[in-house]
């Protein structure tokens, strides 16, 4: 195999040398990684813009309509992020034989989730008339959701065959197909959501048939690149089939469930958030998705970091070299200060001019400002808890870092929100930043929680 993005650590060196090559091996690895993750946030950012231009029903519909469906993906893929850490060690193990057996197994649970997530969001109607909304959101958001539907299988379906391309390293494979799939999204976005080249203006619903229709491409071109590429034809994804094995399936779930329910407790949070405040008016909801864009396109850059950091702690772990995990996975914590420090000061100078390119309404726009000031403040505490859940996952541990993420989202992050939001029980009730405040409280939580489990963690024991 290619050893130029996963080598062999140099054991002999200055610890010193040894900490910069590793941060070289991340950003190596990295880097592809997040021009990936910049690329499928992308698309929501470009829906939310070009929605936003719309009207703002049609951004509240497809914030609404965000909020449901992204919580569901990123369970699932989460689950199949399993498939990274186990292929990487594999990979680092040398060990190759396993790789492709691990691969299908994680396209058939894709074939499950999809099932899944197709059934619960051609179903939200229900959902909707519960929250309130008005009329016109409701239909809107409901119709975004039956388009995008379409394109789920396609979504999983990537997101195990990137547990095949990461795990060996080739991290540039997702990044060129992510690309891809933007660079089809934004022309069917103004396709379908203004009515261009004789199509009917469909608004925010068109959000969703343009994300359904870029995926299947996408996806498609990337299964006919595995099956010709010569990188791939030892791990050749038709010719080296194999049927369902339960005991395969099984190894996935269990180190991927308690992952998928890691970043569905954290999503999860944040679309709860959207649908609290939904009462309180379009404007409201609108300025909260636009801060909540901002600050998920920046996250990007830890969370690749931190995806590099899982499969690097994995394959040195599985080429036998836990020292080596150990010192990247503590070492990449200054990294995470840094970045944090950096986007911090961002939010906070460039606030106005942000919140300017998303929206031209001023009441939108102000709320969109306040929002992304307190924003500012929970990065530092948001970039060190996912360095450390990523380093965690590399060392496969899952279950404990679960229940750290669940108390300190729901419990504090949560719970703290809505009383500040709409209760006058510690302070006058502050409204959508009381939330802002919440999600501070609870990131802060996980960060001093998961840096204990890192620091106190050693191979071998996994709970």
């Amino acid at each position: 195999m290619d050893e130029t993005h996963q080598p062999l650590p140099e054991v002999r060196a200055p610890l010193i040398q040894r900490t910069l090559t590793e941060w070289r091996t991340l950003a190596i690895l990295g880097g592809p990684i997040l021009i990936a993750q910049v690329a499928q946030m992308a698309n929501g950012v470009i829906d939310t813009v070009m929605a936003g231009h719309a009207s703002a029903e049609d951004l509240a519909a497809v914030g609404i309509g965000s909020s449901l469906w992204m919580p569901v993906f990123l369970f699932f893929m989460g689950l199949l992020g399993a498939l990274q850490p186990i292929i990487s060690g594999y990979n680092g193990a040398r060990t190759f034989e396993k790789i492709m057996p691990a691969t299908w197994q994680g396209l058939y649970i894709a074939a499950g989730g999809s099932v899944i997530m197709i059934l619960l969001l051609t179903n939200v109607y229900p959902v909707l008339n519960l929250l309130r909304l008005e009329t016109t959101t409701a239909n809107i958001a409901q119709g975004y959701l039956d388009a995008f539907a379409w394109g789920i299988p396609f979504m999983l379906v990537m997101m195990s065959l990137r547990g095949l391309t990461d795990g060996l390293g080739h991290t540039r494979v997702i990044m060129a197909f992510s690309v891809l799939g933007t660079l089809i999204n934004l022309p069917l976005n103004y396709i379908f959501i203004y009515g261009k080249f004789g199509m009917p203006a469909m608004g925010g619903v068109g959000c969703g048939w343009a994300t359904s229709i870029s995926n299947m491409v996408a996806v498609t071109a990337l299964v006919l690149y595995l099956n010709r590429s010569e990188a791939y034809r030892r791990f050749h994804l038709l010719a080296d089939w194999v049927k369902p094995d339960l005991d395969g399936i099984r190894d996935v779930l269990r180190l991927g469930i308690p992952i998928g329910f890691t970043i569905f407790v954290e999503a999860s949070l944040f679309s709860v958030i959207a649908l609290f405040l939904a009462p309180l008016g379009p404007v409201i909801v609108a300025g909260h998705q636009i801060a909540l864009n901002v600050v998920s396109l920046l996250f990007m850059l830890p969370l690749s970091i931190g995806m590099a950091l899982t499969l690097r702690v994995s394959f040195l772990l599985g080429a036998r070299t836990p020292e080596t995990a150990r010192l990247i996975a503590l070492s990449s914590l200054i990294l995470a200060v840094a970045v944090a420090f950096v986007f911090a000061v961002a939010l906070y100078v460039f606030s106005e001019q942000i919140a300017a390119l998303y929206t031209s309404d001023p009441a939108v726009r102000e709320v969109t400002v306040r929002l992304l000031l307190f924003a500012a403040i929970f990065q530092i505490a948001d970039v060190i808890q996912v360095t450390c859940i990523s380093a965690l996952r590399g060392y496969k541990d899952t279950r404990i870092p679960m229940f750290i993420m669940l108390f300190s989202f729901w419990g504090v992050g949560l719970t703290l929100g809505w009383v500040l939001t709409f209760r006058d029980w510690l302070l006058p009730a502050m409204g959508a930043p009381g939330f802002w405040v919440g999600l501070t409280c609870g990131l802060a939580t996980a960060s001093i929680l998961l840096g204990t489990r890192l620091f106190l963690f050693r191979p071998g024991r996994q709970t």
